[in-house]
């Protein structure tokens, strides 16, 4: 009888050993699974929503004055709009910026009211990733008003708006945020640079914080010295309370990771690791009879780890499909933004159908060289 028969006979005859070891490792593989999906539906969630948060980093001339900037809300310097193009080119920009959006913003009078006009250009994004734009889209000859300035107006949507003699469409009125965003008009890039009579220029790169470090790890120095070397006639200002809130969720979601991701890999070794020593225990006297009718080691070491093995197996494929089945069960209501997204992972499926085996007989070497080291003669005395 070979060491495969052998391994069959003594799964079925140890079913409850057997379906213990089976029990633990699926339970592992399960926890994994849906782990694995859900902290990459959380890193998706944390983007959006972070991203819908708003801009984090703005991008103006090195010339800005800091206080007419903080005071006015925009800088009163310009840089050429091709300056987008310049930083998106550079290698690695991406590592540390994202959503590069040039903007146009400057205040003006529109029929004895004070307002803000902020014109909005295509945003430019990483190699590879699908298309998120952050803000608005605005088609030329259209604007976003905000809610108080429509009111004060009393525009509304579908209606028309006049400016320096141009008229536009009312796209939509924005809902009332209790900001500054209450007195503003969004109109295209194109638009606001003709209206302000800047053309081919912008007075900010509105971009995302990639690096997502704490305050303590020094990201707008890191930030700055990034930019110094991609665009060296701009600086970077800081939205703080932006770029701290995504370094949090971020740092959150790789600390719950990193405490799960052991604690249940060491909880599957040592449950496998005491049943296989507990089924070595059982089996003394049998192995002590194999080893006096001249099963060497290697044979008897192979059933025992053969046993493990075909057990991890199984254990990944039914792991994979009960963390995954709960993974799209809950997760929508978990992670509603980005539910879409979650889908099985084939790849994970791979990875646990090496790295449970390998676990499971890695649990139950120790127990296995217990086997095979053990001395016939004492064995049989014994019993």
């Amino acid at each position: 009888m070979n060491v495969l028969q052998l391994i069959g006979r003594e799964l079925g005859h140890r079913r409850l050993q057997a379906g213990l070891t089976l029990l633990g490792l699926t339970i592992a593989v399960a926890l994994l699974t849906a782990v694995h999906l859900a902290t990459g539906a959380a890193e998706r969630e944390t983007r959006r929503v972070m991203r819908d948060l708003g801009f984090n980093l703005r991008i103006v001339s090195r010339d800005t004055d800091p206080a007419f900037f903080w005071r006015e809300g925009h800088s009163d310097r310009t840089l050429p709009e091709s300056a987008v193009r310049t930083l998106a080119a550079q290698h690695g920009v991406f590592i540390t910026f994202n959503h590069l959006t040039p903007t146009l913003e400057r205040r003006l009078v529109i029929q004895g009211r004070d307002a803000l006009i902020t014109g909005l250009g295509a945003s430019v994004i990483g190699p590879g990733e699908k298309k998120q734009p952050m803000g608005f889209v605005i088609p030329n000859g259209s604007l976003y008003l905000g809610a108080t300035l429509a009111r004060v107006l009393g525009a509304e949507r579908g209606g028309t708006v006049t400016l320096s003699n141009r008229t536009f469409r009312v796209e939509r009125v924005l809902t009332e945020s209790g900001t500054e965003d209450d007195i503003r008009i969004f109109t295209s890039l194109s638009d606001a640079q003709s209206l302000l009579q800047l053309p081919g220029q912008i007075s900010e790169i509105k971009a995302v914080d990639c690096l997502c470090l704490t305050p303590d790890q020094d990201p707008l120095g890191q930030i700055r010295k990034a930019l110094a070397s991609a665009l060296p006639e701009a600086t970077v200002f800081q939205v703080r309370h932006l770029a701290e809130a995504r370094a949090r969720q971020r740092r959150m979601s790789e600390h719950f990771t990193q405490f799960a991701v052991p604690l249940t890999l060491g909880a599957a070794a040592l449950w496998t690791g005491l049943l296989m020593m507990l089924n070595v225990r059982e089996r003394r006297a049998e192995i002590g009879l194999w080893r006096a009718l001249g099963w060497g080691s290697p044979p008897i070491a192979a059933l025992f780890l053969g046993r493990a093995v075909l057990l991890g197996a199984a254990a990944a494929i039914l792991g994979w499909a009960l963390g995954t089945g709960a993974a799209l069960h809950w997760g929508p209501g978990l992670f509603p933004v980005t539910s879409g997204a979650l889908a099985p992972d084939l790849g994970f499926l791979r990875l646990a159908l090496v790295a449970t085996p390998a676990l499971a007989a890695a649990a139950s070497f120790l127990p296995a060289m217990m086997a095979v080291a053990q001395d016939p003669a004492d064995t049989l005395r014994a019993d």
